[in-house]
């Protein structure tokens, strides 16, 4: 089982676990059996086409899947990933 390293802002959607265990052999695969486990992640992570929201930042590994393969990027069980949503605001 692959890890995902869950942030604060999906907490709630996961009974506020910081990691959780997840099966699938491609990064797409992992984050639908979290989506599957966890509802409510399911619109957080993913766009109504099935596509990675493109706001949300999947790294595997600490490299960012939309450099390798997104979705289809192999997942081995001893692997990580880490979800990290894109930060936008500030003020001048």
């Amino acid at each position: 089982m692959a890890t995902i390293k869950i942030p604060p802002v999906l907490r709630a959607s996961v009974g506020g676990e910081k990691l959780l265990d997840a099966t699938g052999g491609n990064v797409g695969e992992v984050l639908r059996d979290l989506a599957a486990n966890h509802p409510a992640t399911e619109s957080q992570l993913f766009s109504s086409e099935g596509e990675l929201n493109r706001y949300v930042n999947v790294y595997l590994n600490d490299e960012d899947v939309r450099v390798l393969d997104g979705l289809d990027t192999a997942v081995g069980e001893s692997d990580t990933l880490v979800i990290l949503p894109a930060m936008a605001g500030g003020s001048r």
